[in-house]
């Protein structure tokens, strides 16, 4: 009887998962004490809505349990909600990343609003640290989930500023790389090529990164050479006065033989170029991926570099 009457106060999404899901009735003699309890404290006032919080967030706990994701997520949001009734900033923000994780396994586009609601209400507590991680988070899901790459790029670049004001400059470099890794993919030179060598001036002024430079100037002058072989001549140059360093690199020696390879339109040397270094430093999916752009400048057609 008093699951009955508790069934009438429980908002609707839960009301619709009983009726579906022989899962969730087989478990409402647990869940149920918790969910209507949260309900009929909402109703009775706000003298009872943290209780009420508590419940909502005892029951996403119990949904998570036996994976019923979706449920998990909105009894999280419900709890959120809650918080923000009572002020409670920091709660609601938990509850609404706690949401965001849920609906990762079961709805991609739900996990993102729940923490683009986590994001607003973290910046507007002046905590953009963490509302950076969650853009990460956010631009994981498009990668990953959703494959929209440019939305990807976009939550990157929000992540780099909000570390960058934060004087946490490692973790924007971070973010900043994954935007350049994209552009370039997306033949956005450019941008790419901004991001490497501002990334690759500030690893060669520190001990402890300068030995990285020299792949960010390689990878910037590869950008380079995708638009135009003269546009690379004139960085390599730029960065060996810039990092003498990089002259003796085997990326920088790589970079100028395929320069000779393509002024002579020569596709076997540029290819014997390629594979030797590839016999000492692996190349990977977006160094594969440069490279067969420029030997397709040469020769006209695609071909495996190995």
């Amino acid at each position: 009887m008093v699951l009955e009457k508790a069934f009438r106060w429980a908002p609707e999404w839960l009301r619709y998962l009983l009726l579906i899901d022989p899962l969730a009735r087989g478990f409402w003699s647990f869940l149920g004490f918790y969910l209507c309890g949260a309900c009929l404290f909402v109703c009775r006032g706000s003298s009872r809505i943290e209780e009420a919080c508590d419940l909502y967030a005892r029951a996403a706990n119990m949904f998570k349990m036996v994976k019923n994701w979706s449920a998990a997520g909105n009894a999280f949001c419900q709890a959120a909600q809650l918080h923000l009734q009572l002020q409670s900033k920091h709660d609601a923000a938990t509850n609404f990343v706690d949401a965001g994780n849920a609906f990762k396994k079961a709805d991609p586009q739900e996990a993102i609003n729940c923490l683009i609601r986590a994001i607003e209400i973290y910046t507007d507590m002046g905590r953009f640290t963490i509302a950076a991680k969650h853009h990460i988070s956010i631009a994981e899901i498009y990668e990953t989930e959703l494959v929209d790459i440019e939305k990807a790029i976009a939550h990157y670049e929000q992540a780099a500023d909000y570390y960058k004001g934060e004087e946490s400059n490692s973790s924007a470099n971070k973010c900043l790389l994954k935007v350049a890794t994209y552009a370039a993919q997306l033949e956005q030179y450019q941008k790419a090529i901004e991001i490497y060598e501002q990334v690759g001036t500030n690893a060669m002024d520190s001990p402890l990164l300068k030995y990285s430079a020299k792949d960010y100037f390689f990878k910037a002058a590869l950008c380079h050479f995708c638009i135009d072989m003269l546009n690379a001549k004139l960085a390599i140059q730029k960065y060996e006065e810039m990092f003498p360093a990089f002259s003796d690199s085997r990326e920088c020696k790589l970079v100028k033989k395929l320069l000779e390879a393509h002024e002579e339109q020569n596709i076997d040397s540029y290819t014997d170029s390629v594979k030797e270094y590839d016999t000492i430093s692996r190349l990977d999916q977006w160094l594969t991926t440069m490279l067969l752009r420029i030997k397709k400048t040469i020769q006209g057609e695609e071909e495996d570099l190995r």
